[in-house]
């Protein structure tokens, strides 16, 4: 398997909360989500992606244990890594997690919050993504979408809107993602399939993914040959044109110009 990767972090933040780990039978990508609101932790988004994703990692290795299961025990682990933090806070440091083994002829992944596997098989294209999260604060984001970005107004309505997300996370009836509670694990999109059967796949942050959905740009054919035959930088580098050619996002409303944008591709050879 032939793996490549790039990485971008946002125009506007400068600081990368992406993560990502790849060899050749695991990959492992995580999204830090974006911090609007207080955290009640003095780590910050990026430790805990970087302490997260080493966890899960280490944690593959024991192919005793099925992914939620690993899942499950890196949640914990980095949660014991800082007791003196507020991890009952409603803003405790989070992240979008997807997770791609190759275990002899199987190959399992296992996918929670928005970030998205494309498996090009002997069935076609296929997308995994979790959008559970934009379905939550459905009236603070359309508010949140009607104001250009860099505006005061954008701003403030982003904080609502993540307030709103925050009350619905981790909760029946809302969006789970990796923070403090292990019980998150649950609740994972999770699947499996002969590895003979894939001849690549990518893994992708919605900073990325934002060119197939909701850009329209590309399908995720299109990301995918693109991806292989020039690199994965040349399609990080179309989405940053994109977002270039509309700053306020009046054509694309979203929550920021750029966003952190990581895409992990490995071909079968």
């Amino acid at each position: 398997m032939r793996t490549t990767v790039a990485s971008l972090a946002s125009d506007t933040n400068g600081e990368n909360e992406d993560w990502y780990s790849a060899s050749a039978h695991l990959l492992v990508v995580l999204d830090g989500a974006t911090a609007r609101t207080g955290t009640g932790c003095r780590h910050g988004i990026s430790w805990y992606a970087a302490h997260l994703g080493a966890a899960l990692s280490e944690g593959a290795q024991d192919s005793t244990l099925d992914l939620p299961q690993i899942l499950a025990r890196g949640i914990k682990r980095v949660a014991d890594l800082h007791p003196s933090c507020d991890l009952t806070h409603e803003g405790t440091p989070s992240a979008a997690v997807a997770i791609v083994r190759r275990t002899g002829t199987w190959m399992e992944y296992l996918v929670l919050g928005d970030v998205s596997i494309v498996l090009d098989g002997t069935d076609g294209v296929v997308a995994i993504s979790d959008d559970r999260v934009s379905q939550t604060a459905t009236a603070e984001r359309r508010a949140a979408d009607a104001l250009p970005i860099g505006s005061s107004e954008k701003t403030a309505a982003m904080v609502r809107m993540k307030r709103a997300e925050l009350a619905m996370r981790n909760r029946e009836g809302g969006y789970w993602i990796a923070a403090a509670d292990p019980a998150a694990a649950e609740h994972v999109i999770t699947g499996q399939v002969r590895t003979e059967e894939i001849r690549r796949f990518a893994v992708l942050t919605d900073g990325a993914a934002r060119i197939v959905d909701p850009f329209g740009e590309i399908s995720w054919t299109e990301l995918l040959d693109i991806a292989e035959h020039d690199s994965p930088e040349a399609i990080l580098r179309r989405v940053r044109a994109l977002e270039s050619d509309d700053p306020a996002g009046i054509r694309w409303p979203r929550n920021k110009r750029s966003d952190d944008a990581t895409l992990l591709l490995a071909v079968d050879i």
